[in-house]
């Protein structure tokens, strides 16, 4: 699927604006770069219609934004994903796909760099897996589990709870609470490598487990961006959703190819 992605300023220069330094600058490195900032991050927009024999139209809203102060920082997360497609019988646009997805990590930096204290939380609504919401709380434990010339590895670990409320229209199974709540473990890996001054190569993972008999949730998304002219860069993504115990008939997999462009601006 292709989107036309768009990057812009949040209240303070983008830290990807001069984007041919993008493979140059590990994010700890931006990072420091806009420490005491107010706000800074990236927008990606995109939006693909189709019409003829068949007529549809997507559209995804994705966006990081940060504060890094001297000893907090904050990440804000925002991931939008809508598409319909008209009945050729009825004329109606029916929804084919509606996620929406935010997240929040606020963490305490001490000791040497990289090594944190952090509160996590998340909320998500998916019109078609079968639950009204799912939200997600933890807090632990984060540093960097390796650091190299050109690869960055870091994580974070703890404790927390979730809770998710099942939709009215499905029908429950026996001993099934239509809001369901528990405790969990959550574990977040994130692998950055520099493959060169015009390439970067990201992999976020992150995995919860009930310890309360609700199963686990996975996300893992894997994305390379390459420079290809001044200020225009192609993006190539995929994402990989996982739920060990979705509703009655929904699947425990989604995922999600994107080759996107991405265009930055002074």
């Amino acid at each position: 699927m292709l989107f036309s992605v768009l990057s812009t300023r949040a209240y303070a220069v983008d830290p990807f604006e001069d984007f041919h330094e993008y493979g140059e600058l590990s994010e700890e490195e931006i990072h420091e770069l806009h420490k005491g900032e107010f706000l800074y991050g990236d927008i990606e927009f995109g939006y693909i219609a189709n019409s003829g024999n068949t007529k549809n139209s997507s559209f995804k809203l994705q966006s990081n934004f940060y504060q890094d102060f001297e000893f907090w920082r904050n990440q804000f997360k925002l991931d939008g994903y809508y598409a319909d497609e008209e009945n050729t019988e009825t004329g109606i646009d029916d929804e084919t796909a509606s996620r929406y997805f935010f997240s929040a990590q606020t963490s305490y930096k001490f000791g040497v760099d990289n090594e944190s204290f952090f509160l996590y939380g998340d909320y998500e609504v998916d019109k078609f897996n079968g639950r009204e919401y799912t939200s997600t709380f933890a807090l632990g434990y984060g540093n960097r589990l390796f650091e190299g010339r050109k690869n960055t590895v870091d994580f974070t670990i703890g404790p927390g709870v979730s809770m998710y409320r099942v939709e009215d229209d499905t029908e429950l199974s026996p001993g099934q609470k239509r809001v369901e709540r528990g405790e969990l473990l959550r574990l977040s890996l994130q692998w950055e490598r520099n493959v060169s001054k015009r390439t970067r190569f990201n992999q976020d993972f992150s995995y919860a487990q009930s310890v309360s008999g609700l199963g686990g949730r996975g996300f893992a998304e894997t994305s390379l961006i390459s420079q290809v002219i001044e200020g225009l860069s192609l993006k190539v993504s995929y994402t990989y959703r996982y739920n060990s115990q979705p509703e009655e008939d929904k699947r425990k997999v989604d995922t999600e190819l994107g080759v996107t462009f991405v265009y930055s601006f002074d």
